[in-house]
C-alpha cells in the first residue's frame, strides 16, 4: 500500500474515532469500525490490536460492542480457527440498529421518568396551587409530548427503512 493511502486510512480511522466519541460511543469502537471498513479482508483481534497499537483485550471488549450494535460481523475464514471480523457496510442498517437498540430505550426511559415527575407535580398541585407548580406541570407536559413525538418519529423511520429494504429485496428477486 502506498504511503499516501496509508495516511488516508489513518486519517479516516482517526475521524471515525472522533465521530464515535461525539455520538457517545468509545473512540476505540469508531477506530475499529474505520479499520474494518477500510480493510479489503476480514481481520483478527490480533491484527486489529497491532494495527491500532492497543491491547487485544481492549479490541475484544470493543468488538463485542460493535457486534451488539450490528456494526461488524464475525466471519469464517476457511482453514483457520481464529475469529475474523468485517465491517457492516450498509449504513442505513447500522442506523436502524442503533435507533432500535439505543434511542428507543432512551426515549422509553425518558418518557417513564417524565411521566412519574408529572404525576408528582399533579399531586403537589392538589395540595397547593402555586404558580411554580403550574409552570413546572406545563413544562413537563410539553417535554413529555416532545419526547413521545420523537419516539414516534424514530419508530416511523425504522418502519420506513424496513419497508424500503423489503421492497428492494422483493424487486431484486423479481
Amino acid at each position: 500500500m502506498s504511503n499516501k493511502i496509508v495516511e488516508i486510512h489513518e486519517s479516516v480511522i482517526e475521524t471515525m474515532g472522533r465521530i464515535s466519541s461525539f455520538w457517545g460511543f468509545s473512540k476505540i469502537m469508531g477506530q475499529l469500525y474505520g479499520l474494518l471498513y477500510l480493510s479489503s479482508k476480514p481481520l483478527t483481534l490480533q491484527e486489529m490490536a497491532e494495527s491500532l497499537s492497543i491491547s487485544k483485550g481492549n479490541v475484544s471488549i470493543n468488538i463485542r460492542n460493535l457486534l451488539r450494535w450490528n456494526m461488524v460481523k464475525r466471519v469464517w475464514v476457511k482453514g483457520d480457527r481464529k475469529d475474523y471480523y468485517e465491517a457492516e457496510t450498509d449504513f442505513w442498517k447500522i442506523i436502524r440498529g442503533v435507533l432500535r437498540e439505543r434511542e428507543k430505550k432512551e426515549f422509553s426511559q425518558a418518557l417513564s421518568s417524565i411521566g412519574k415527575l408529572r404525576q408528582q407535580t399533579k399531586e403537589l398541585k392538589r395540595i397547593s396551587k402555586t404558580a411554580d407548580i403550574a409552570f413546572t406541570e406545563e413544562r413537563l407536559k410539553n417535554l413529555e409530548e416532545f419526547i413521545a413525538n420523537m419516539d414516534k418519529m424514530v419508530s416511523v423511520f425504522i418502519t420506513l427503512e424496513d419497508l424500503k429494504k423489503n421492497f428492494w429485496d422483493l424487486t431484486k428477486k423479481a
